[in-house]
């Protein structure tokens, strides 16, 4: 059986979480809801209902405030790896 630690490939383990959040694209003209499902210091996965059409950079802005520029490490149907930058 492969552990948690094992399938892990970023140098640190991100914090799960639920909280609501907006991709922000064309200079904050354009948002985009999301939750962000973990989060470290230095990125975060992010689960939207689709991912089609979203620029590899953009801005996350957290339900809380905080906001970081982001640019997509990997990506699925519904779910965005970012790196903050």
């Amino acid at each position: 059986m492969v552990s948690v630690m094992d399938q892990e490939r970023r140098g640190e383990i991100r914090k799960r979480t639920l909280k609501g959040a907006r991709i922000a694209t064309n200079e904050g003209y354009s948002t985009t809801a999301c939750v962000v499902r973990n989060l470290s210091d230095h990125g975060a996965l992010l689960r939207l209902t689709s991912v089609i059409g979203l620029p590899d950079a953009f801005q996350l802005v957290m339900d809380d405030g905080r906001t970081f520029e982001c640019v997509v490490a990997h990506k699925t149907a519904t779910d965005i790896g970012v790196q903050f930058t």
